[in-house]
């Protein structure tokens, strides 16, 4: 059949072959019949075609419009997409008009679970930190059910979380710094090891990789707090140790003259127990090595101190004879060689105390040569007049003494000087014996010389 030809000139055209042919009217009007039900079913099929594809386009515009719906509710929208009047506007138009407004809200809930997504992670992180346990993960029961609500007041809302996590974790992070700083300078003051101290109260702490996370959790920052005291309690014991040990070190080296080569070995230590205790920053200081260091100067130089305590008691105690031999003073006995040789070999007396006894008795021999002075100017100077008389005397005897020899001018002066001196010894004597008396009255002791009374006889 040639384009454009009508029925009506196909049936007018199959009529006159049906003439020249000769057909009976039977046989057209059964072929005309024939023609009619085959009309009728190629219409049936364009018919249920056309139907299925409306029932189609009516389920799929329903589909995309439920799913419109529903991302609309889990997106928390409502006023994207507005449903036009379905008996005013064709089938193909309402999906054309749906489609882009459903893949848009598509892309728009892949980017907010992105968001939340994120969130989520930054809040979880947070939470891990600041947990007692190390079961960072997210609920995968907890993550389904977000995507039934990802609504801009959800996701707010889990910002909002976020920023009061983060603050806590600002203020926990702080803290927890602050403490590992405290902690880091009284191990260097300890001399203990930093590391081992930390990963006691946690692992995190000494983890140096830029993804570890350190824990930030209660139990972190009570264990910190916890080591922080038992640490200054620590070193509150060693101060007081040290002190003490410092204290009988200075002694020893005071009492030993020992050379300032000995003692500058300890001049950081020294410096360092002067200050108050949490002025005592410096490294090692109060480690149990410079401790002991520090006793076992003690338990030397404590070991050479009887040695060289004899030597210096009797350094001293010839110190003390010197004084009083200048003074005229009999010395304490009781710290005499003979005796201080016994007491110190036999261990019954600390060489200490028995040099501590001695200095005593310098300090008093000194004291009481000061206190004499006086009387004892007086005594040389009567003994001195006393040797003019006698040597008067013997030049007096001497026949010899007027002759013109050698010296006999200068005897002859020394003479006349004498005779002079002489005349004045009973006013010497009488001078000496009242301030000698004056003397005793006022101390409620005799005034001896060499043992002996000057005021008796």
């Amino acid at each position: 059949m040639e384009p454009g030809t009508s029925c009506g000139a196909l049936l007018r055209e199959l009529q006159q072959i049906w003439a020249e042919v000769g057909e009976s009217e039977g046989e057209k009007n059964k072929a005309l019949l024939d023609i009619e039900r085959e009309c009728l079913e190629v219409y049936r099929r364009k018919v249920d075609d056309a139907n299925r594809t409306r029932v189609q386009l009516h389920q799929s515009v329903a589909a995309k419009e439920a799913e419109v719906a529903s991302l609309m509710a889990t997106l928390g929208e409502h006023k994207l997409y507005l449903k036009k009047d379905k008996g005013v506007v064709p089938l193909k138009e309402q999906l054309a008009t749906v489609a882009p407004v459903l893949e848009s809200l598509k892309c728009k809930k892949e980017e907010r679970i992105k968001q939340f997504s994120n969130i989520r992670s930054q809040i979880e992180k947070i939470r891990f930190e600041l947990s007692e346990y190390n079961d960072q993960g997210d609920d995968p029961s907890s993550l389904a059910a977000e995507e039934h609500d990802l609504s801009m007041r959800k996701l707010n809302s889990y910002q909002t979380q976020l920023r009061a996590l983060q603050k806590d974790k600002s203020e926990r992070l702080r803290k927890v710094l602050e403490y590992i700083n405290e902690v880091h300078s009284l191990c260097g003051v300890l001399g203990i090891d930093f590391g081992s101290t930390v990963h006691e109260v946690h692992p995190s702490l000494h983890q140096n990789g830029v993804e570890q996370s350190r824990n930030i959790s209660n139990s972190t920052l009570e264990g910190l707090a916890s080591t922080i005291y038992k640490l200054k309690a620590e070193r509150k014991s060693r101060i007081h140790k040290a002190r003490e040990i410092m204290e009988s070190l200075c002694q020893l080296w005071k009492l030993m003259d020992s050379p300032e080569e000995e003692k500058r070995q300890f001049s950081n230590v020294m410096s360092s127990l002067i200050l108050p205790e949490e002025g005592i920053t410096s490294p090692g200081v109060l480690s149990e090595e410079t401790i002991e260091k520090m006793e076992f100067e003690v338990e030397r130089l404590t070991r050479l101190k009887t040695s060289r305590l004899k030597e210096i008691v009797m350094k001293r105690r010839a110190e003390l004879e010197a004084i009083c031999q200048n003074a005229h003073i009999e010395p304490d006995v009781s710290t005499a060689p003979e005796q201080t040789d016994a007491l110190i070999d036999s261990g019954l007396i600390d060489p200490s105390e028995l040099l501590a006894n001695i200095e005593s008795q310098i300090l008093k021999a000194k004291e009481e040569s000061l206190s004499r002075k006086d009387i004892m100017d007086r005594i040389n100077r009567w003994i001195a007049a006393c040797d003019e008389e006698a040597w008067l005397e013997e030049y007096n005897q001497d026949p010899k003494r007027y002759s013109a020899g050698r010296g006999a001018h200068i005897n002859l002066k020394r003479a006349e000087k004498a005779r002079i001196l002489v005349r004045k010894i009973p006013s010497m004597v009488d001078d000496l014996i009242n301030r000698t008396f004056a003397w005793e009255n006022a101390r409620n002791k005799p005034f001896l010389y060499d043992g002996v009374s000057i005021t008796i006889g």
